[in-house]
């Protein structure tokens, strides 16, 4: 199964002493595959992912400004003492799971549609790893590449045959995996960014590899 996850959020960059600090957050998450298959997480699954803010390199490439975020290991759906050295346990009843979308449910809540009669819930606790690499363009954007390594533990489904899931790997042509970021007022929040996302980006891209 290919797959893309598109994701949306803001990025804050500020300059403090001598670093530019950038910190993260994110309203909404979507799901594209090559099969009939549909996912789909809550808004409030995709935000409680809150990554800590981390400074970041600044040079130049190309004659562009660069700008280089670091990984900083995040826990979804589990609560981490280090997130960035514990390991993600194989246990579902691992007591540090959390309820982090507030559904009720372990761990965060993925709803898979593979037909009408065929469909459910999926449990997961995830450490989410992402870095990218980004270049100043000349409308004061920054656009890039994105490198993944999350990882994933299944802590339940509503059905035994969503369990089978595996880990996601990210594919290796970074091409496939762009970050777009375009300078916004501080006054936006989510419901701003997603009812002008089609003024800011471009259509949602499919499955072409």
């Amino acid at each position: 199964m290919k797959t893309l996850i598109i994701s949306y959020g803001f990025t804050d960059l500020e300059s403090k002493g001598n670093e530019l600090i950038a910190t993260e957050s994110f309203c909404h998450a979507e799901h594209r595959s090559d099969l009939p298959i549909t996912t789909t997480m809550s808004d409030a699954a995709t935000s409680a992912i809150k990554p800590a803010s981390i400074a970041v390199v600044k040079s130049t490439k190309d004659g562009k400004t660069r700008i280089q975020r670091a990984e900083t290991p995040t826990g979804i759906g589990i609560h981490f003492a280090d997130p960035a050295n514990d390991v993600l346990p194989t246990d579902p009843n691992d007591p540090r799971i959390a309820d982090d979308d507030h559904d009720g449910k372990p761990g965060i809540t993925a709803h898979i549609k593979v037909s009408e009669d065929f469909q459910g819930e999926l449990y997961i606790a995830r450490r989410e790893r992402f870095a990218y690499d980004v270049l100043l363009q000349d409308d004061k954007s920054l656009i890039g590449t994105v490198t993944d390594r999350s990882e994933q533990l299944i802590v339940g489904a509503t059905n035994d045959m969503f369990k089978t899931a595996d880990q996601w790997v990210q594919k290796a042509d970074l091409a496939k995996s762009p970050i777009i970021l375009k300078p916004v007022g501080k006054d936006w929040d989510c419901t701003r960014l997603m009812a002008e996302r089609d003024g800011l980006f471009p259509p949602t891209p499919k499955v072409d590899w």
